[in-house]
């Protein structure tokens, strides 16, 4: 059996997010940074163990350091799709705690577990006891009228008792009633000082920060201040350029080995493979829209994208538009940015 495996090296992560981080959007930006590390987007237990959709689980080891997300409240039931998962090839699993969304709490997992800790901890021991895979644990500060300072490291402390040492920590409540999933990753105040709190109160735990963060340079002064991790999400999905392509220098200290050029040469033959084998164009590049995200000529690829990706036989050609839309649009800065 393979020895147990940890990813203590996810200083920076991408955070899961529904209808984002599909394979395409991994694969993509997997060319911007070879370690940062990156999340599917959550599975459902129920999904693999009672309905066999084993495609859920789909992708490419090239996106590797990548991470399982999977939703449930069943311990069996999520020791079960742990496995599923680890034969699928992933070496990391994590139970998302943190979710608010009403589709999510119908199902009586994703934040709603924080109001019971002892079936958390039931759940991760029975993850861990099902495979090698490293399983870690996403979650809030607590929700709805919960005190934090009380209800986050009583939460931990089910979790290292649990045999969890993996914790991403999302600095804001959850609401459960009357906030949109949207407010609830906006209304909710950040509380960063208290996920900082937590770090210093265990110590031995490897805690990462989510919520709020928009810069590299942000995310390297929580690293700094003693966080194991920092987990970025809606940032790095609409600017993913600014985000990941200075991410393996700035963070890991490592040479950077993509620029937007290389990039965008390396998805080409993704694409075409994928087009061979029914994948439409628009699948892949509305995860690309962003690329050039504040440089000149953006608005043209963008349009360019939206307006052709979609039809029935778009193909690489249609990149090539886009880029030559920008070129037209802004001349002196398209040749530039491409090769930067």
């Amino acid at each position: 059996m393979p020895l147990h495996v940890t990813t203590n090296a996810a200083l920076l992560s991408v955070a899961p997010m529904m209808d984002w981080t599909d394979r395409h959007c991994r694969y993509f930006h997997r060319q911007l940074s070879r370690h940062t590390q990156l999340y599917t987007e959550m599975v459902t237990a129920p999904a693999l163990v009672r309905g066999g959709a084993l495609h859920l689980l789909s992708h490419d080891p090239a996106e590797n350091p990548l991470v399982l997300q999977l939703g449930g409240s069943d311990p069996q039931e999520l020791a079960q799709a742990t496995r599923i998962g680890w034969d699928a090839g992933y070496q990391e699993v994590n139970l998302n705690c943190g979710c608010p969304s009403d589709r999510v709490q119908s199902g009586c997992f994703g934040a709603v577990l924080m109001t019971q800790p002892e079936l958390v901890g039931e759940i991760c021991a029975a993850m861990i006891a099902a495979s090698p895979a490293c399983i870690s644990v996403k979650c809030r500060i607590g929700v709805d009228d919960q005190d934090p300072t009380e209800t986050l490291p009583r939460f931990l402390e089910v979790l290292v008792n649990a045999g969890i040492t993996d914790v991403i920590i999302h600095a804001r409540k959850a609401w459960l009633q009357g906030l949109s999933p949207k407010d609830n990753r906006e209304i909710p105040p950040l509380d960063y000082p208290l996920v900082l709190a937590m770090k210093a109160r265990f110590p031995h735990m490897r805690i990462s920060l989510n919520g709020g963060v928009t810069s590299l340079s942000q995310a390297r002064a929580f690293l700094d201040q003693g966080l194991d991790g920092v987990m970025i999400g809606r940032a790095a999905y609409q600017r993913p350029a600014d985000l990941l392509l200075g991410a393996d220098e700035e963070i890991y200290g490592q040479p950077a080995v993509a620029t937007v050029h290389t990039a965008l040469e390396a998805m080409r033959p993704y694409i075409a493979r994928e087009l061979s084998e029914g994948t439409k164009l628009a699948s892949i590049t509305r995860h690309m829209l962003g690329l050039f995200a504040g440089k000149p000529g953006a608005r043209h690829w963008r349009r360019v994208l939206s307006e052709n990706a979609h039809r029935r036989t778009a193909g690489l050609e249609v990149i090539d538009m886009a880029l030559e839309a920008m070129a037209q649009a802004a001349p002196d800065n398209i040749e530039r940015d491409i090769r930067a």
